[in-house]
């Protein structure tokens, strides 16, 4: 780890703050107090010449990114641990609360606006991306502020056989997507990113800067998958690193509606989270046809005897074979058969289409005719697409208690959808062909409750209500048990032990419950 656990900056702010109540919190008094612990290039206030292009620099929804956006007082750019501390110090002190930033990948930009008129600032951990692996033991620390790309760069340059079983796209923050969950095409061999994590490091609401066992087993059971910024700020994740082969085998099979799209997509629900765990094939579902995309832990050789008994119907032959190194597939399968390895370590983007997302999860097979009315649904105007993601295998062997994330045994794949559109329209149709889109799915995916991912952020799911300054237990229910299931009570009640006064909140944080004495 590159972080620096001295306190000396922030331990006469934290004493003055426990010491007395202010009796008036203002943001002069928050930005004189960031201004005496933080070094000022560090800070950049609505003032500051950058303001603008730092709050933009990891905006990956531009939508978020409009004038009318309700921007953050100051963005804070820590470099050590004690710049985080002396941020949450001063937030509390002068009520002024705190978002933070790992990727700025969240679906609903919590981690940098608010969705609702409020004074915050933004610690956005972007330089705080240090990443050290032990290959060895198999295991690396990495900083919230890496991402993924960095985190996959390093592990390669350590060895061309360990790896981490996380997400796709290389921009996102480890950060955020450790917090939810995390999980990409290892998640049938090696469960989710959450599943490999051993140890972290937390700066909780009262400024403290806590390991694994000084946080207690229930934060930190909570802080691996229930939902960034609900606990404190994470700064750095100890995690396992995973197995792989030499060589792995790539495929991309699309099937149009003409070519028997819906025959193989009804086939693959059952095949996909049956198959062994070295195979993993997901769909990628729009207008008339599907993309089947796979990763095989093996060479084609072995690949292709696996899928002629296993999946006939997709009709995977020698010319769809890719073979590759497990790093060289990271670039290839999201940013295309061009990209080098060097790619991922590209944090910017460049996409100006504005967009809106939701999940699903299924628990039985939809049946044949319904995908032909999905396809009629992909074909309308304005529409968008399916992501579907098998499990079985290793993400459905644990409980569902074992971490926040409860979606495993039972469950055959999730969707994600998505749709898109460009600022020269208000995206009106476009999220509505989505919301229709999603009631229409209701009787075909998991009910009561209807499951959802938290790293696929919804706010149509539900927000939070606040009363008497903490956030309302019940009115939190509506979406958090769609995101947690069971385990909704458990988060709260590790809540209410680390964050009682409900300092970090947002629109679906975490509420505290706190036993009655």
């Amino acid at each position: 780890m590159a972080l620096s656990r001295s306190l000396a900056a922030v331990l006469f702010i934290f004493l003055s703050c426990n010491a007395t109540v202010p009796s008036l919190a203002t943001s002069d008094g928050f930005l004189q107090c960031l201004s005496a612990a933080i070094p000022e290039e560090l800070l950049y206030m609505q003032s500051s010449p950058s303001f603008t292009s730092v709050l933009v620099s990891s905006i990956r929804n531009p939508k978020f990114s409009t004038p009318s956006m309700v921007k953050p007082l100051v963005i804070v750019t820590p470099t050590n641990a004690s710049h985080v501390q002396a941020a949450v110090v001063c937030g509390r002190q002068n009520d002024v609360r705190i978002r933070v930033r790992s990727g700025g990948h969240d679906y609903e930009g919590l981690s940098y606006r608010s969705a609702r008129p409020e004074v915050f600032a933004v610690v956005d951990l972007a330089n705080l991306r240090s990443v050290s692996v032990d290959q060895t033991a198999a295991t690396a620390w990495v900083d919230s502020g890496a991402t993924l790309g960095e985190l996959y760069y390093a592990i390669s340059k350590a060895s061309n056989t360990l790896a981490f079983p996380a997400g796709l796209c290389p921009t996102i923050g480890v950060g955020g997507h450790l917090s939810g969950g995390g999980f990409g095409m290892l998640l049938r061999k090696y469960g989710a990113a959450i599943d490999n994590v051993l140890d972290a490091t937390l700066v909780d609401a009262n400024g403290r800067l806590l390991d694994k066992e000084a946080m207690g087993a229930d934060v930190f059971w909570a802080i691996r998958g229930g939902g960034g910024a609900s606990f404190g700020i994470v700064l750095s994740w100890k995690v396992n690193l995973v197995s792989v082969p030499p060589t792995v085998t790539m495929f991309s099979v699309p099937k149009s509606v003409n070519e028997g799209a819906v025959d193989v997509l009804t086939k693959w629900q059952e095949v996909a989270p049956a198959l062994p765990d070295d195979l993993f094939i997901r769909v990628l579902v729009q207008n008339q046809g599907a993309n089947f995309q796979s990763m095989y832990l093996g060479t084609c050789d072995t690949l292709l005897p696996l899928m002629g008994s296993s999946f006939p119907e997709l009709g995977l032959n020698r010319a769809h074979c890719k073979e590759m190194s497990w790093i060289q597939s990271v670039p290839y399968i999201y940013l295309g058969s061009t990209a080098t390895v060097a790619d991922i370590l590209n944090r910017a983007t460049s996409t100006t289409s504005f967009s809106k997302a939701t999940s699903d999860y299924v628990r039985q097979a939809i049946p044949k005719d319904v995908w032909v009315q999905i396809f009629a649904w992909l074909s309308k105007p304005n529409a968008g697409l399916m992501i579907t993601e098998p499990y079985g295998g290793k993400i459905s062997s644990f409980p569902e208690t074992a971490t926040p994330f409860p979606h495993r045994d039972g469950v055959l794949y999730n969707i994600q959808y998505m749709n898109f559109w460009s600022a020269a329209t208000d995206g009106s149709a476009q999220t509505k062909w989505l919301k229709d889109f999603y009631t229409f799915m209701a009787p075909y995916v998991s009910q009561n409750p209807r499951e959802a991912y938290v790293n696929y952020r919804d706010l149509d799911l539900g927000e939070n209500t606040v009363v008497g300054n903490v956030t309302n237990y019940e009115a939190a229910k509506v979406w958090g048990e769609k995101y947690y299931k069971g385990n909704f009570e458990r988060l709260a009640m590790a809540k209410g032990e680390v964050d009682p006064d409900d300092y970090f909140r947002n629109e679906q944080s975490i509420p505290p419950l706190v036993p009655s004495k």
